[in-house]
């Protein structure tokens, strides 16, 4: 058996289930090139299930002792084998400044558990498992901010709605476990339901924005700038899969 061998007996991620409707790769070792040999491997036995595939990467595991990540040269690792960042998880300072300025947004650190998921082609058979029962939601009160949200600001929610009573600007970033709702024109980033609230929705006066994200299903600004409802007053609602973009 070569080093190789033993190396990969010993992986440098695993990839987690959460109640996140995309898919969390959590990093084990700072290796970008056994994490390209193994996702490599990953992608011969399941290539559909890499193709454009959302991704959060999960930092915040990762052992200090593994050393300062190259974030850069880790999300086109990912890139290069269909696997498309959406953001990170992450604590560490050097880490969340490094997504700053390739303007990833950083989500905060999980205590969720969730269950190793190993990629399969669609079709192939699985055992059959007893679904977990998902954790009961922690009420608390909506967030009200009333002053403009600027660009590299992030807001966060937990538990509840997040109301902006104020515009948001361009590099903004709001997140909620609940719904997001802005009275005025929405430039940043909304992530709602972000724990997996698949009825959360965002409301905006004047959408805007250069992402909307419901329960982990997404939308770009690229895409967002199609909607016949760009520029006005919308509710963004997911319906299975499909984030649905209504007139307010």
């Amino acid at each position: 058996m070569s080093q190789a061998d033993l190396l990969d007996q010993d992986p440098v991620f695993q990839l987690k289930g959460s109640m996140l409707a995309i898919t969390v790769m959590e990093l084990a070792h700072n290796d970008l090139e056994r994490l390209a040999r193994q996702l490599a491997d990953k992608v011969a036995q399941a290539p559909n299930f890499f193709q454009n595939t959302p991704l959060v990467m999960a930092l915040d595991k990762l052992p200090a002792s593994e050393g300062e990540v190259d974030l850069a040269a880790l999300l086109d690792v990912c890139r290069r084998h269909g696997l498309r960042t959406l953001a990170i998880r992450a604590s560490n300072e050097q880490h969340i400044a490094a997504a700053n300025t390739l303007d990833i947004p950083v989500l905060p650190p999980s205590g969720a558990r969730e269950r190793v998921i190993d990629p399969v082609e669609p079709g192939a058979k699985k055992a059959t498992k007893v679904p977990e029962k998902p954790a009961e939601p922690v009420t608390r009160p909506t967030k009200v901010v009333t002053t403009p949200v600027r660009g590299g600001q992030q807001i966060y929610a937990p538990g509840g709605d997040l109301v902006v009573v104020a515009p948001v600007s361009p590099g903004a970033e709001l997140l909620a476990d609940g719904n997001i709702h802005v009275y005025g024109p929405m430039r940043g980033r909304a992530l709602a339901g972000i724990k997996g609230d698949t009825k959360a929705r965002i409301f905006c006066q004047q959408l805007a924005a250069e992402l909307v994200s419901v329960a982990g299903q997404y939308k770009v600004a690229e895409d967002l700038r199609r909607e016949p409802l760009w520029g006005h007053s919308v509710q963004v609602s997911l319906s299975g899969d499909v984030l649905n973009i209504t007139r307010l």
